[in-house]
């Protein structure tokens, strides 16, 4: 029996868990809220999975701008990068050339 309650309690120290602290609403937004919860959904488990996807996605915008920036470093220290003016000039003489076509589309 030792054993058991000895397993018990590392058992429950590996799986303490954490609150997210409580925020103030307005009483329509919560109505709101409750109105939108699924079948057996409850507002902390709706609360729980809009945390975590909201950390995932700022986590992923981190990694994508972190990659970004590390194409660019190395795009500039290998010199073939082509300058964001060369781009949007390329750019806008393709407009007006389609401008163009069009214009003479519809003579």
């Amino acid at each position: 029996m030792r054993i058991d309650s000895v397993s018990q309690s590392r058992y429950i120290s590996i799986m303490k868990t954490a609150t997210i602290p409580p925020i103030r609403i307005e009483s329509t937004f919560r109505q709101e809220i409750e109105q939108s919860l699924g079948d057996g959904e409850t507002m902390a488990s709706l609360v729980e999975n809009a945390v975590r996807t909201e950390v995932t996605r700022r986590r992923d915008q981190s990694e994508f701008v972190r990659r970004g920036l590390a194409a660019i470093a190395r795009s500039e220290a290998d010199g073939d990068w082509i300058p964001a003016e060369v781009v949007l000039a390329k750019l806008e003489a393709k407009v007006v050339a389609a401008r163009e076509r069009q214009r003479k589309h519809q003579q």
